[in-house]
Protein backbone atom coordinates (compact mmCIF):
# COMPACT_ATOMS: atom_id res chain seq x y z
CA UNK A 1 0.00 0.00 0.00
CA UNK A 2 1.89 2.88 -1.37
CA UNK A 3 1.68 6.89 0.40
CA UNK A 4 0.32 7.88 -2.94
CA UNK A 5 -3.03 5.46 -2.59
CA UNK A 6 -3.52 7.01 1.33
CA UNK A 7 -6.80 8.84 -0.06
CA UNK A 8 -9.56 8.39 -2.74
CA UNK A 9 -9.99 11.17 -4.79
CA UNK A 10 -12.59 14.00 -3.77
CA UNK A 11 -15.10 12.78 -6.54
CA UNK A 12 -14.61 9.03 -4.71
CA UNK A 13 -14.74 10.16 -1.12
CA UNK A 14 -17.62 12.10 -2.25
CA UNK A 15 -19.52 9.56 -3.58
CA UNK A 16 -18.83 7.05 -0.85
CA UNK A 17 -20.19 9.57 1.60
CA UNK A 18 -23.57 10.36 -0.70
CA UNK A 19 -24.29 6.55 -1.26
CA UNK A 20 -24.19 5.90 3.07
CA UNK A 21 -26.28 8.46 3.40
CA UNK A 22 -28.75 7.75 0.84
CA UNK A 23 -28.67 4.08 2.27
CA UNK A 24 -29.74 5.39 5.96
CA UNK A 25 -33.03 5.26 6.49
CA UNK A 26 -33.07 1.13 5.21
CA UNK A 27 -30.23 1.23 7.85
CA UNK A 28 -32.04 2.91 10.94
CA UNK A 29 -34.25 0.56 9.59
CA UNK A 30 -32.18 -2.27 10.70
CA UNK A 31 -30.66 -1.05 13.70
CA UNK A 32 -34.07 0.21 15.50
CA UNK A 33 -35.27 -3.76 14.99
CA UNK A 34 -31.55 -4.96 16.27
CA UNK A 35 -31.65 -1.97 19.36
CA UNK A 36 -35.66 -3.46 20.20
CA UNK A 37 -34.69 -7.57 19.94
CA UNK A 38 -31.32 -7.83 21.74
CA UNK A 39 -29.92 -11.19 22.81
CA UNK A 40 -27.71 -12.55 25.73
CA UNK A 41 -24.24 -13.72 24.95
CA UNK A 42 -24.30 -16.89 23.19
CA UNK A 43 -28.01 -16.51 22.28
CA UNK A 44 -27.89 -14.20 19.34
CA UNK A 45 -30.23 -16.52 17.06
CA UNK A 46 -32.43 -14.18 16.21
CA UNK A 47 -29.69 -11.57 15.83
CA UNK A 48 -27.53 -13.92 13.36
CA UNK A 49 -30.18 -15.48 11.07
CA UNK A 50 -31.44 -11.71 10.02
CA UNK A 51 -27.97 -10.58 9.49
CA UNK A 52 -27.18 -13.60 7.46
CA UNK A 53 -29.66 -13.54 5.33
CA UNK A 54 -28.99 -9.88 4.40
CA UNK A 55 -25.51 -11.21 3.58
CA UNK A 56 -26.64 -13.64 1.48
CA UNK A 57 -28.81 -11.32 -0.30
CA UNK A 58 -25.72 -9.72 -0.81
CA UNK A 59 -23.88 -12.38 -2.86
CA UNK A 60 -22.01 -13.46 -0.17
CA UNK A 61 -21.09 -17.62 0.44
CA UNK A 62 -22.20 -17.22 4.22
CA UNK A 63 -21.97 -19.97 7.20
CA UNK A 64 -23.71 -19.71 10.32
CA UNK A 65 -23.68 -21.51 13.57
CA UNK A 66 -19.41 -20.75 13.68
CA UNK A 67 -18.29 -20.99 17.51
CA UNK A 68 -21.97 -21.08 18.41
CA UNK A 69 -23.72 -18.07 16.63
CA UNK A 70 -21.08 -16.79 15.10
CA UNK A 71 -21.10 -15.88 11.26
CA UNK A 72 -18.77 -15.96 8.25
CA UNK A 73 -19.80 -14.33 5.00
CA UNK A 74 -16.86 -14.58 2.82
CA UNK A 75 -16.51 -12.71 -1.07
CA UNK A 76 -13.57 -13.63 -3.23
CA UNK A 77 -13.20 -11.25 -5.81
CA UNK A 78 -10.36 -11.91 -7.90
CA UNK A 79 -6.49 -11.84 -6.64
CA UNK A 80 -4.99 -9.82 -3.74
CA UNK A 81 -5.05 -9.60 0.00
CA UNK A 82 -7.94 -10.61 2.65
CA UNK A 83 -9.55 -8.74 4.89
CA UNK A 84 -11.52 -9.50 7.62
CA UNK A 85 -14.27 -7.10 9.41
CA UNK A 86 -15.75 -7.81 12.37
CA UNK A 87 -19.13 -7.06 14.29
CA UNK A 88 -20.31 -8.32 17.08
CA UNK A 89 -23.53 -9.20 18.22
CA UNK A 90 -24.57 -9.48 22.22
CA UNK A 91 -26.62 -7.74 24.49
CA UNK A 92 -26.02 -7.47 28.35
CA UNK A 93 -28.41 -8.05 30.90
CA UNK A 94 -29.91 -5.00 31.63
CA UNK A 95 -33.32 -2.92 31.77
CA UNK A 96 -33.10 -0.02 29.29
CA UNK A 97 -34.08 3.49 30.32
CA UNK A 98 -33.03 5.56 27.64
CA UNK A 99 -36.26 6.53 26.80
CA UNK A 100 -36.14 6.04 23.27
CA UNK A 101 -39.75 5.07 21.38
CA UNK A 102 -37.97 1.56 19.95
CA UNK A 103 -36.82 1.11 23.39
CA UNK A 104 -35.89 -2.78 24.32
CA UNK A 105 -38.51 -4.28 26.28
CA UNK A 106 -37.18 -7.68 25.95
CA UNK A 107 -36.29 -10.35 29.14
CA UNK A 108 -34.26 -13.66 29.07
CA UNK A 109 -33.17 -15.59 31.42
CA UNK A 110 -29.34 -15.28 32.38
CA UNK A 111 -27.03 -19.02 32.46
CA UNK A 112 -27.84 -18.84 36.05
CA UNK A 113 -31.05 -18.86 35.46
CA UNK A 114 -32.33 -15.88 36.63
CA UNK A 115 -34.97 -13.32 35.18
CA UNK A 116 -33.45 -10.18 33.25
CA UNK A 117 -34.20 -7.39 30.96
CA UNK A 118 -31.84 -6.87 28.06
CA UNK A 119 -30.21 -4.20 26.42
CA UNK A 120 -27.97 -3.09 23.40
CA UNK A 121 -25.57 -0.69 26.13
CA UNK A 122 -22.71 -1.22 24.86
CA UNK A 123 -23.90 -0.36 20.80
CA UNK A 124 -23.32 -3.25 19.25
CA UNK A 125 -25.84 -2.65 17.05
CA UNK A 126 -24.67 -0.14 15.41
CA UNK A 127 -21.63 -2.02 14.98
CA UNK A 128 -23.97 -4.73 13.03
CA UNK A 129 -25.74 -1.76 11.11
CA UNK A 130 -21.73 -0.26 10.30
CA UNK A 131 -21.24 -3.96 8.81
CA UNK A 132 -24.22 -4.25 7.11
CA UNK A 133 -23.54 -0.68 5.53
CA UNK A 134 -20.11 -1.34 4.67
CA UNK A 135 -20.88 -5.08 3.11
CA UNK A 136 -23.45 -3.11 0.48
CA UNK A 137 -20.92 -0.22 -0.84
CA UNK A 138 -18.24 -2.69 -0.93
CA UNK A 139 -20.31 -4.88 -3.36
CA UNK A 140 -21.72 -1.97 -4.84
CA UNK A 141 -18.03 -1.35 -5.59
CA UNK A 142 -16.45 -4.56 -7.11
CA UNK A 143 -14.59 -3.14 -9.76
CA UNK A 144 -12.86 -0.68 -7.53
CA UNK A 145 -11.06 -3.75 -5.31
CA UNK A 146 -9.48 -7.29 -5.70
CA UNK A 147 -9.00 -10.07 -2.80
CA UNK A 148 -10.85 -11.60 -0.26
CA UNK A 149 -13.18 -10.31 1.86
CA UNK A 150 -14.38 -12.18 5.25
CA UNK A 151 -16.96 -10.25 7.40
CA UNK A 152 -17.76 -11.85 10.32
CA UNK A 153 -20.52 -11.34 13.32
CA UNK A 154 -19.26 -12.72 16.32
CA UNK A 155 -21.40 -13.91 19.39
CA UNK A 156 -20.50 -13.63 23.28
CA UNK A 157 -17.72 -10.38 23.20
CA UNK A 158 -19.54 -9.50 26.61
CA UNK A 159 -18.24 -12.27 28.38
CA UNK A 160 -14.78 -12.11 26.04
CA UNK A 161 -15.63 -16.14 25.21
CA UNK A 162 -16.64 -15.09 21.33
CA UNK A 163 -14.03 -14.89 19.25
CA UNK A 164 -11.89 -17.57 20.69
CA UNK A 165 -15.01 -19.52 20.32
CA UNK A 166 -14.70 -18.82 15.92
CA UNK A 167 -11.18 -19.56 16.24
CA UNK A 168 -11.20 -22.55 17.78
CA UNK A 169 -14.50 -23.61 15.49
CA UNK A 170 -11.40 -23.25 12.36
CA UNK A 171 -12.29 -19.56 11.37
CA UNK A 172 -9.06 -19.39 10.26
CA UNK A 173 -8.82 -22.62 7.97
CA UNK A 174 -12.07 -23.31 7.35
CA UNK A 175 -12.32 -19.99 6.08
CA UNK A 176 -9.47 -17.99 4.40
CA UNK A 177 -6.59 -16.49 7.11
CA UNK A 178 -6.77 -12.50 7.32
CA UNK A 179 -4.16 -10.64 6.53
CA UNK A 180 -5.77 -7.81 7.82
CA UNK A 181 -8.71 -7.19 10.33
CA UNK A 182 -10.55 -4.34 11.20
CA UNK A 183 -13.39 -3.57 13.84
CA UNK A 184 -15.09 -0.51 15.06
CA UNK A 185 -16.63 0.21 18.65
CA UNK A 186 -18.33 3.26 19.40
CA UNK A 187 -17.44 5.60 22.07
CA UNK A 188 -19.42 7.28 24.79
CA UNK A 189 -16.45 9.94 25.70
CA UNK A 190 -16.60 11.75 21.95
CA UNK A 191 -18.34 13.41 20.19
CA UNK A 192 -20.84 11.94 17.76
CA UNK A 193 -18.65 11.10 13.85
CA UNK A 194 -15.43 11.89 15.69
CA UNK A 195 -12.81 8.72 15.23
CA UNK A 196 -10.25 7.83 17.81
CA UNK A 197 -6.98 5.53 17.10
CA UNK A 198 -4.92 3.86 19.59
CA UNK A 199 -1.50 2.67 17.77
CA UNK A 200 0.21 -0.39 19.77
CA UNK A 201 -1.84 -1.42 22.77
CA UNK A 202 -5.40 0.07 22.84
CA UNK A 203 -7.30 -2.03 25.27
CA UNK A 204 -6.01 -4.36 28.30
CA UNK A 205 -5.85 -7.71 29.02
CA UNK A 206 -8.37 -8.66 31.52
CA UNK A 207 -8.66 -11.27 34.46
CA UNK A 208 -11.18 -12.25 36.61
CA UNK A 209 -10.15 -13.61 40.09
CA UNK A 210 -11.39 -15.66 42.95
CA UNK A 211 -9.74 -15.52 46.68
CA UNK A 212 -11.30 -17.84 48.78
CA UNK A 213 -10.42 -16.51 52.20
CA UNK A 214 -10.76 -19.52 54.84
CA UNK A 215 -10.53 -19.22 58.95
CA UNK A 216 -11.81 -20.32 61.84
CA UNK A 217 -15.31 -19.33 62.86
CA UNK A 218 -17.41 -18.69 65.87
CA UNK A 219 -18.89 -16.59 68.34
CA UNK A 220 -18.33 -12.96 67.90
CA UNK A 221 -17.86 -12.50 71.32
CA UNK A 222 -15.13 -14.74 71.35
CA UNK A 223 -12.38 -14.06 68.93
CA UNK A 224 -10.10 -14.95 70.40
CA UNK A 225 -11.02 -18.73 69.93
CA UNK A 226 -11.44 -18.30 66.08
CA UNK A 227 -9.55 -17.29 62.75
CA UNK A 228 -11.48 -14.15 61.36
CA UNK A 229 -11.67 -14.52 57.83
CA UNK A 230 -12.67 -10.61 57.60
CA UNK A 231 -10.07 -9.64 59.26
CA UNK A 232 -7.53 -11.61 57.05
CA UNK A 233 -9.21 -10.87 54.09
CA UNK A 234 -9.53 -6.84 54.68
CA UNK A 235 -4.98 -7.49 55.23
CA UNK A 236 -5.31 -9.27 51.75
CA UNK A 237 -7.73 -6.25 50.22
CA UNK A 238 -4.67 -3.50 51.51
CA UNK A 239 -1.53 -5.34 50.46
CA UNK A 240 -3.02 -6.06 47.25
CA UNK A 241 -2.70 -2.19 46.45
CA UNK A 242 0.79 -2.22 47.07
CA UNK A 243 1.05 -4.40 43.79
CA UNK A 244 0.27 -2.03 41.41
CA UNK A 245 1.90 0.91 43.89
CA UNK A 246 5.08 -0.41 44.64
CA UNK A 247 5.62 -3.75 42.52
CA UNK A 248 4.97 -2.63 38.93
CA UNK A 249 6.61 0.52 36.96
CA UNK A 250 4.77 3.65 37.32
CA UNK A 251 5.25 3.80 33.33
CA UNK A 252 3.55 0.72 33.05
CA UNK A 253 -0.67 1.08 33.40
CA UNK A 254 -2.45 -1.62 35.68
CA UNK A 255 -5.11 -1.84 37.45
CA UNK A 256 -5.98 -5.09 40.38
CA UNK A 257 -9.46 -3.70 41.88
CA UNK A 258 -11.44 -5.93 44.58
CA UNK A 259 -14.86 -5.71 43.41
CA UNK A 260 -16.44 -8.07 45.55
CA UNK A 261 -16.12 -9.18 49.38
CA UNK A 262 -18.49 -11.18 50.67
CA UNK A 263 -18.75 -12.83 54.54
CA UNK A 264 -20.63 -13.40 57.12
CA UNK A 265 -24.57 -13.94 57.94
CA UNK A 266 -25.08 -12.55 61.18
CA UNK A 267 -24.05 -9.73 63.42
CA UNK A 268 -22.51 -11.95 66.53
CA UNK A 269 -20.68 -14.41 64.54
CA UNK A 270 -17.79 -14.90 62.97
CA UNK A 271 -17.86 -17.20 59.31
CA UNK A 272 -15.45 -19.73 58.56
CA UNK A 273 -14.70 -18.38 55.10
CA UNK A 274 -14.97 -14.55 52.72
CA UNK A 275 -14.64 -14.37 49.05
CA UNK A 276 -13.04 -11.66 47.39
CA UNK A 277 -13.67 -11.20 43.67
CA UNK A 278 -11.10 -9.32 41.60
CA UNK A 279 -10.61 -7.45 38.44
CA UNK A 280 -6.56 -7.44 37.06
CA UNK A 281 -5.86 -5.41 34.10
CA UNK A 282 -2.73 -4.35 32.26
CA UNK A 283 -0.91 -4.61 28.67
CA UNK A 284 2.17 -6.74 28.53
CA UNK A 285 1.96 -10.43 29.30
CA UNK A 286 4.52 -9.66 31.58
CA UNK A 287 3.31 -7.55 33.33
CA UNK A 288 0.26 -9.61 33.88
CA UNK A 289 1.95 -12.55 35.35
CA UNK A 290 3.78 -10.08 37.61
CA UNK A 291 0.04 -9.23 39.00
CA UNK A 292 -0.90 -13.13 38.51
CA UNK A 293 1.83 -14.15 40.42
CA UNK A 294 1.96 -11.34 43.30
CA UNK A 295 -1.81 -12.19 44.00
CA UNK A 296 -1.32 -15.44 45.14
CA UNK A 297 1.93 -14.66 46.98
CA UNK A 298 0.22 -12.05 48.76
CA UNK A 299 -2.67 -14.05 49.88
CA UNK A 300 -0.50 -16.74 51.12
CA UNK A 301 1.71 -14.59 53.13
CA UNK A 302 -1.10 -12.36 54.62
CA UNK A 303 -2.85 -16.27 55.79
CA UNK A 304 0.81 -17.31 57.18
CA UNK A 305 1.01 -13.77 59.00
CA UNK A 306 -2.06 -14.17 60.30
CA UNK A 307 -1.10 -17.91 61.84
CA UNK A 308 -3.37 -19.51 59.68
CA UNK A 309 -2.19 -23.89 59.61
CA UNK A 310 -1.42 -25.09 55.79
CA UNK A 311 -4.78 -27.08 55.13
CA UNK A 312 -6.55 -23.28 55.61
CA UNK A 313 -4.44 -21.17 52.96
CA UNK A 314 -6.73 -19.14 50.82
CA UNK A 315 -7.26 -20.55 47.57
CA UNK A 316 -6.65 -17.80 44.77
CA UNK A 317 -8.25 -19.27 41.34
CA UNK A 318 -7.85 -17.22 37.93
CA UNK A 319 -10.88 -17.43 35.76
CA UNK A 320 -8.44 -19.04 32.80
CA UNK A 321 -12.19 -19.15 30.63
CA UNK A 322 -12.77 -15.14 31.02
CA UNK A 323 -9.44 -14.16 30.32
CA UNK A 324 -9.55 -11.09 27.61
CA UNK A 325 -5.96 -10.54 26.21
CA UNK A 326 -5.01 -7.00 25.35
CA UNK A 327 -5.54 -5.37 21.96
CA UNK A 328 -2.79 -4.42 19.92
CA UNK A 329 -3.14 -2.30 16.97
CA UNK A 330 -0.40 -3.15 14.84
CA UNK A 331 1.33 0.54 14.85
CA UNK A 332 2.57 1.18 11.33
CA UNK A 333 -0.92 0.30 9.78
CA UNK A 334 -3.01 2.22 12.47
CA UNK A 335 -1.04 5.07 11.55
CA UNK A 336 -1.62 4.76 8.00
CA UNK A 337 -5.24 4.57 8.14
CA UNK A 338 -6.06 6.95 10.73
CA UNK A 339 -3.59 9.14 7.95
CA UNK A 340 -6.65 7.81 5.68
CA UNK A 341 -9.20 8.67 7.85
CA UNK A 342 -7.52 12.33 8.41
CA UNK A 343 -7.82 13.02 4.62
CA UNK A 344 -11.70 12.03 4.68
CA UNK A 345 -12.78 12.79 7.66
CA UNK A 346 -10.61 16.36 8.32
CA UNK A 347 -8.24 16.33 10.86
CA UNK A 348 -10.30 18.13 13.21
CA UNK A 349 -12.57 14.57 13.44
CA UNK A 350 -9.21 11.96 13.73
CA UNK A 351 -7.79 12.08 17.25
CA UNK A 352 -5.35 9.51 18.70
CA UNK A 353 -7.05 8.30 21.89
CA UNK A 354 -5.23 6.86 25.12
CA UNK A 355 -5.07 2.84 25.38
CA UNK A 356 -8.06 2.12 27.74
CA UNK A 357 -8.40 -0.21 30.44
CA UNK A 358 -11.13 -1.87 29.54
CA UNK A 359 -11.43 -5.18 27.40
CA UNK A 360 -12.32 -6.25 23.61
CA UNK A 361 -11.89 -9.59 22.51
CA UNK A 362 -11.09 -8.74 19.24
CA UNK A 363 -7.46 -8.81 20.65
CA UNK A 364 -7.81 -12.93 20.19
CA UNK A 365 -7.83 -12.34 15.88
CA UNK A 366 -4.28 -11.03 16.15
CA UNK A 367 -3.21 -12.68 18.94
CA UNK A 368 -3.65 -16.26 17.19
CA UNK A 369 -1.59 -15.20 13.82
CA UNK A 370 0.35 -12.05 14.83
CA UNK A 371 1.27 -11.64 11.08
CA UNK A 372 -1.79 -10.36 10.76
CA UNK A 373 -2.21 -6.65 10.56
CA UNK A 374 -5.20 -5.57 13.07
CA UNK A 375 -6.84 -2.28 14.12
CA UNK A 376 -10.07 -1.41 15.68
CA UNK A 377 -10.99 2.10 16.02
CA UNK A 378 -13.42 4.26 17.76
CA UNK A 379 -16.08 6.47 17.28
CA UNK A 380 -17.80 8.73 18.96
CA UNK A 381 -21.10 8.59 19.77
CA UNK A 382 -22.01 11.28 22.14
CA UNK A 383 -24.92 14.38 20.74
CA UNK A 384 -22.18 17.42 20.23
CA UNK A 385 -24.74 19.24 22.00
CA UNK A 386 -24.40 17.22 24.90
CA UNK A 387 -21.00 17.00 24.68
CA UNK A 388 -20.45 20.39 24.73
CA UNK A 389 -22.41 21.21 27.51
CA UNK A 390 -20.95 18.31 29.75
CA UNK A 391 -17.17 19.75 28.70
CA UNK A 392 -18.44 23.16 29.97
CA UNK A 393 -20.78 22.18 33.13
CA UNK A 394 -19.10 19.22 34.31
CA UNK A 395 -22.46 16.98 33.82
CA UNK A 396 -21.44 13.51 33.93
CA UNK A 397 -22.36 11.23 30.50
CA UNK A 398 -23.56 8.03 30.48
CA UNK A 399 -20.69 5.47 29.93
CA UNK A 400 -21.00 2.07 27.78
CA UNK A 401 -23.03 -0.16 30.18
CA UNK A 402 -25.11 2.24 30.82
CA UNK A 403 -28.79 1.34 30.97
CA UNK A 404 -29.04 5.36 29.73
CA UNK A 405 -26.48 5.46 27.18
CA UNK A 406 -28.08 6.25 23.48
CA UNK A 407 -25.79 7.01 21.10
CA UNK A 408 -26.21 9.27 18.19
CA UNK A 409 -26.87 6.09 15.99
CA UNK A 410 -27.19 7.51 12.90
CA UNK A 411 -23.88 9.25 12.93
CA UNK A 412 -20.90 5.98 14.50
CA UNK A 413 -23.20 4.13 11.97
CA UNK A 414 -22.37 6.28 8.97
CA UNK A 415 -18.82 7.21 10.06
CA UNK A 416 -18.27 3.94 11.33
CA UNK A 417 -19.50 2.52 8.13
CA UNK A 418 -17.41 5.09 5.63
CA UNK A 419 -14.31 4.29 7.38
CA UNK A 420 -14.73 0.54 6.97
CA UNK A 421 -15.21 0.48 3.40
CA UNK A 422 -12.28 3.43 2.62
CA UNK A 423 -9.91 1.25 4.66
CA UNK A 424 -11.03 -2.04 2.88
CA UNK A 425 -10.89 -0.10 -0.90
CA UNK A 426 -7.48 1.20 0.46
CA UNK A 427 -5.99 -2.19 1.44
CA UNK A 428 -8.00 -4.04 -1.29
CA UNK A 429 -7.28 -1.26 -4.51
CA UNK A 430 -6.70 -2.82 -7.69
Amino acid sequence: MAASMLALSPAQADELNKAIQADMPSLMEIYRDLHSNPELSGEEVRTAAKLAAEARRLGFDVTEKVGGTGVVAVMKNGEGPTVMLRADMDGLPLEEKTGLPFASKVTAKTRQGNDTYVMHACGHDTHMTGWVATARQLVARKDEWAGTLVMILQPAEETGEGALAMIEDGLYTRFPKPDYALAFHDAAGAPAGYIGYAPGYALANVDSVDIRVMGVGGHGAYPHTTKDPVVLASRIVGALQTLVSREIDPQDPAVVTVGSFQAGSKHNIISDEALLLLTVRSYGDDTRAKLLDGIKRIARGEAIAAGMPEDRMPEVTLRETEFTPATYNTPEFSVELAKLFESRFGKDRVVQSKPVMGGEDFSRYRRADETIKSMIFWVGGVPMAEYQAAQKEGTKLPSLHSSSWAPEADKVIATGAEALTAATLHILKK
